[in-house]
């Protein structure tokens, strides 16, 4: 294993951190821009709809997604540009 992908692992992991993080507050953003309530529904939650349900999980899914490979390649492409070597 190479020593940049090595000395990457705990950046990586902190950057995983911070992006759960972020995308947490822009899913929670976004679903109340959509005129929901504040808090997404549980899917146990009786009070709210299948449809209700399954679409907070999808976009929340979908956020989480996004914004974790923004975060990853923006990091893998900082790591390229101060150390030469690209860490996957």
């Amino acid at each position: 294993m190479k020593a940049t992908k090595i000395a990457y692992k705990p950046v990586g992991m902190a950057m995983g951190a911070v992006s759960g993080v972020l995308a947490g507050v822009v899913f929670k953003q976004v679903w109340k821009r959509l005129g929901h309530d504040e808090d997404a529904p549980d899917a146990t939650d009786e009070q709210r709809t299948w449809r209700e349900v399954l679409s907070a999980a999808a976009l929340q899914g979908a956020i989480f997604a996004g914004v974790k490979a923004a975060v990853d390649r923006g990091g893998a492409t900082v790591t390229r540009q101060l150390t030469g070597t690209w860490p996957g």
